[in-house]
């Protein structure tokens, strides 16, 4: 299999693992019985050695950074909270849909469901796993499509504004204030919800930047949550340029559900400026840190900083790492992940942010914007916008309810 082959078919399966995945344990002979000890009980579902030790070597063979272990067993808690609801809402898949979701899932990489199967075994992952693997996560899609349908439909209106996000002839501007709240543990859940409701019922920018400095986990906290700079709305994600063309000066949005947290913004200015074209095309690169926002990592990050001009200059600084310490990518904006999207809503060419974390915490995320290339002429069809913008509404609900799940599950360890 060539590099570029493998890195695709590495990039594809991390994207399945952030979705939602279940590995099952398989039936082995008893001489291996060891391998089947629970090592963790969710709503009395065991989680078993031989599936953490799978899921290890999946995440090793993707080449996954932080602590692999407990990601893993944190990936596989997630898992068992869906199956459970998956089971008890009767959500069964035919035959049929799980070798269609196992050829779905091979096709990302231009190779068969055969052809998959056999590369995830010569990594050391159980055919037979992937495919429970396949089941789980196609039942859970189904159950977020199903239950969430009528929550995540989407109007003339949102079609409308997301089509004038994508016009150049766009020239509103937007000032903000931004709360970020974690929401990577159960614990952080329950404080941030509540926090959030508080949060929405104020009205004016002396209390939001207070409320900044004092709770946010962004680095803006330093400066009350202000964003310094005029965004041009035709930057942000559709669902928030809806959300933020409707509100006055002072008003606040509802939470935004972001990787392992949420995102509340404060609309303080609204104004026309220079007409801006929507860019179809956002470059971006993203080098990965270990430590999270420890001080050994934010210090590496403004080091980092220092040394790059542009994008390019990146490849210089990961040189000797593993490829997957930095990406590069070149996406319109619909496909881009909502926290990374906002965050390059605000930035400039060639500048940085490093306030989004992944792998619940434990990296830190330098995120650089390379360029925008403008929309020409570009016919986008309404029934692709409106799928978009249902997706991502899908998306959110989904991480909202398997938030609600996790924090109301039972999980005790033998």
């Amino acid at each position: 299999m060539s590099r570029d082959r493998h890195q695709i078919l590495a990039r594809t399966l991390f994207a399945i693992l952030a979705a939602a995945s279940f590995l099952a344990p398989p039936y082995g002979p008893a001489s291996a019985q060891g391998l089947f000890q629970p090592v963790v009980f969710v709503n009395d579902k065991a989680v078993t050695q031989f599936e953490l030790d799978q899921r290890i070597a999946l995440l090793e063979a993707l080449n996954t950074s932080g602590d692999l272990e407990e990601l893993a067993l944190d990936s596989l808690i997630n898992e068992r909270v869906q199956l459970d609801v998956t089971e008890r809402k009767e959500y069964i898949l035919t035959e049929e849909q799980i070798s269609a979701g196992i050829e779905e899932f091979a096709s990302r990489s231009n190779i068969t469901g055969e052809e998959l199967l056999n590369k995830l075994a010569e990594e050391g992952v159980d055919p037979l796993t992937f495919r429970d693997f396949v089941v789980a996560s196609l039942s859970w899609r189904e159950l977020v499509q199903t239950e969430f349908r009528d929550k995540s439909l989407v109007g003339d209106t949102d079609v409308a504004l997301a089509r004038a996000q994508i016009d150049p002839r766009s020239k509103a501007q937007v000032l903000l204030s931004e709360i970020f709240l974690p929401m990577n543990t159960p614990e952080a859940v329950a404080q941030s919800t509540e926090l959030a409701d508080r949060i929405r019922q104020i009205s004016t920018v002396e209390e939001f930047s207070q409320a900044a400095s004092a709770v946010s986990i962004g680095q803006s906290r330093e400066v009350g949550g202000q964003v310094q700079d005029w965004v041009p709305l035709a930057n942000m994600p559709p669902p928030v340029a809806s959300m933020l063309l409707s509100m006055k000066p002072g008003q606040v949005t509802e939470p935004i559900p972001i990787t392992n947290a949420i995102a509340i913004f404060q609309l303080r200015g609204l104004r026309e400026g220079d007409i801006a074209n929507q860019p179809s095309v956002l470059d971006y690169a993203i080098y990965y840190i270990a430590g999270g926002r420890s001080e050994a990592a934010l210090q590496r990050a403004a080091k980092v900083r220092a040394a790059v001009d542009r994008c390019d200059d990146l490849y210089g600084i990961a040189k000797g790492e593993p490829a997957s310490t930095l990406e590069r990518h070149s996406l319109p904006q619909s496909e881009i992940p909502s926290d990374i999207a906002l965050e390059l809503g605000r930035l400039d060419a060639n500048e940085v942010s490093t306030n989004l974390t992944r792998a619940n915490g434990q990296t830190l995320v330098f995120l650089m914007l390379c360029s925008r290339v403008p929309k020409v002429n570009a016919e986008i069809d309404d029934k692709d916008i409106r799928q978009s913008l249902v997706n991502k509404r899908l998306a959110a609900f989904a991480s909202q309810y398997l938030a609600k799940l996790r924090a109301d599950a039972i999980i005790r360890y033998p």
